[in-house]
């Protein structure tokens, strides 16, 4: 469920798009955030930062992508957002020696300390590849093949990485068990 919730502006976002363009996908995009952050406050009192950040890049790119009539703000958009993620990352790791990866799973699951740096590594290197993969597709090639693969490409990419990331991690999971 919180993989549909988190995908959701951008599922609405593309079949704004293929009903009518660029314009009203992005309009759509900035209101299924603002209904994204709605929904998790009355559900859950709080809303995450996350969602906090992809909410400020949204209204700020897609703001200007409408107000300018430019597709090219919401098409920095994604990469924007993922360099941020890239950054914080790596900001939080070698400059406050905070690893937020770990924060997020410790209680979850044990692992050794170079597991958990390698790990963080790899989300850092994701991250950033994927903001320069959304800028090769964005600006060199049509807007409707950067629309698709925003949704089934950046999705499908995602999806690759967290599974071959389970099948790391599958491997301490069973270690703990057998001790």
């Amino acid at each position: 469920m919180k993989f549909l919730f988190d995908i959701f502006p951008v599922v609405l976002f593309f079949v704004a798009f293929k009903l009518y363009d660029i314009y009203v996908a992005t309009a759509v995009a900035i209101a299924a955030t603002v209904v994204q952050i709605a929904w998790a406050w009355l559900r859950h009192r709080k809303v995450d930062k996350m969602l906090w950040v992809s909410f400020g890049v949204i209204v700020v790119f897609g703001g200007a992508t409408l107000i300018l009539q430019d597709e090219t703000f919401i098409k920095w958009k994604p990469t924007v957002l993922y360099w941020l993620f890239a950054g914080a990352l790596a900001i939080a790791e070698f400059g406050f020696s905070k690893n937020l990866i770990r924060a997020m799973m410790d209680s979850q699951i044990a692992l050794p300390e170079p597991v958990w740096r390698r790990l963080l590594a790899s989300w850092i290197g994701f991250f950033a590849v994927m903001g320069a993969i959304n800028l090769a597709v964005a600006f060199n090639f049509s807007t409707e093949t950067w629309v698709n693969f925003k949704l089934f490409g950046g999705i499908g990419l995602m999806l690759v990485f967290v599974v071959l990331q389970a099948l790391m991690l599958a491997r301490y999971v069973e270690q703990k068990k057998a001790d």
